[in-house]
């Protein structure tokens, strides 16, 4: 008698039982796979995002809504410029980089664009009671990125948001950003109408793949000018550092400025933290219903098929097989069907991942050769386990009892 043999020839004799059996194991192994994979690549994606871009503040109008973060500056509410002035009296530490905006839409040959006033870095100096501020000089420990095991940090991108560092703008002079200047055709030294006056392009910014490529940047006394506001802004971008963030500076920028909003990029990404949060919890209240429901299925067919098989299992043994061979085969057929259970749920479960992780979580999923282990061992554990008793009980069949039944 072989055990190989009997076990093969027994799941190939009773394929439906056989397949109900793995059904649940595989079905709840796919959607922890699945679950698990995206999570993953999801969670790698924010904390990678939060390193490139750095912990960036924004003070806003009270009534802006914050529908997107890099256009914030574009909902139409303005609060007083003197705002910048309580900041950079403030000597709060952690804030490395004011950078107050005033955006208005205008129109060149033809197209809309946005026009934002910045303050350049000569401007701050000037302000006798700004100097003292420190604020373009990033204290050491601040800024830095933090390398995540199994993912390799982008560099951060030099956008304007995360260094507003001009070191000096003339009051007829602009910035274009690089989809502005292809679009236009505009190079650096030409001169181009804002609202009916004259400016000369002093630079062509670099592609940064944000919304600065479609702006366009003047003085922000200009700006105001232009635009008819007097000194009113509609946010300002602070650079702030890490360590001081975590140690309470959102809060004291929003008792300085009670009359503003204050927002960080932490914010933003909170929905999808959130998100991650959600689904690592699901997979494990799925982790528990495999448990259940598959060690459940897996015991019932096992039952059922000691039940049917009484006879088969007495005629063996009466044909010398001892307690420990029926054990034994009732156990490997066990550990096939969780073999088989964890490996296609692990291929299933990779599959959904690959496919509905750019529509679930917008990122792009790669295969975790390290899931398969962790879903074979978790399969084959609840089909052996579940088995146990049952195998058991056919290992103490009485042959001469059941070989006595019709």
């Amino acid at each position: 008698m072989q055990l190989k043999k009997l076990v093969w020839k027994e799941l190939f004799e009773r394929k439906n039982q056989v397949f109900t059996g793995l059904l649940a194991i595989l079905l709840g192994i796919t959607v922890i796979v699945a679950i698990k994979n995206i999570t993953f690549y999801s969670e790698k994606a924010v904390a990678q995002e939060l390193d490139a871009l750095g912990a960036n503040i924004l003070v806003l109008p009270k009534s802006v809504t914050l529908e997107n973060y890099y256009s914030a500056d574009m909902q139409g509410d303005e609060f007083p410029e003197e705002y910048v002035s309580r900041l950079a009296q403030s000597n709060l530490q952690g804030v490395d980089n004011l950078s107050p905006k005033l955006s208005v839409p205008v129109e060149m040959q033809g197209r809309k664009f946005t026009l934002t006033g910045i303050l350049p870095k000569s401007e701050f100096q000037a302000k006798a009671l700004w100097q003292a501020a420190g604020i373009f000089s990033r204290p050491q420990g601040c800024g830095t990125v933090v390398a995540i095991p199994g993912i390799t940090p982008e560099q951060p991108k030099e956008t304007l948001v995360r260094t507003r560092v001009i070191e000096s703008l003339s009051d007829r002079e602009a910035l274009i950003g690089a989809d502005v200047a292809a679009s236009l055709g505009v190079k650096p030294n030409d001169t181009v109408s804002l609202v009916g006056k004259p400016f000369t392009v002093a630079a062509v910014l670099p592609q940064t793949g944000t919304v600065d490529d479609s702006r366009i940047f003047a003085h922000l006394h200009a700006v105001q000018q232009l635009a008819g506001k007097g000194r009113v802004i509609n946010v300002i971008e602070i650079v702030g550092c890490c360590d001081q963030i975590s140690k309470g500076l959102v809060p004291k920028i929003n008792g300085l400025l009670p009359e503003a909003k204050v927002v960080t990029i932490a914010q933003v990404v909170d929905t999808q933290i959130k998100t991650n949060r959600m689904m690592s919890n699901l997979s494990t209240v799925f982790l528990a219903v495999i448990v259940l429901v598959g060690g459940a299925s897996i015991a019932n067919y096992m039952y059922g098929n000691v039940h049917e098989r009484r006879r088969e299992i007495g005629t063996l043994m009466a044909l010398g097989a001892g307690s420990g061979f029926v054990l034994k085969m009732f156990l490997l057929k066990a550990l096939i069907l969780g073999l088989a259970g964890g490996m296609a749920g692990y291929v299933l479960g990779t599959v959904l991942a690959v496919v509905l992780g750019p529509k679930l979580a917008g990122i792009i999923v790669l295969p975790m050769p390290t899931l398969i282990i962790w879903a074979v061992v978790i399969s084959v554990i609840i089909a052996v386990v579940a088995s146990y008793f049952p195998a058991r009980r056919a290992a103490h069949l009485d042959p001469c009892s059941t070989l006595q039944e019709v």
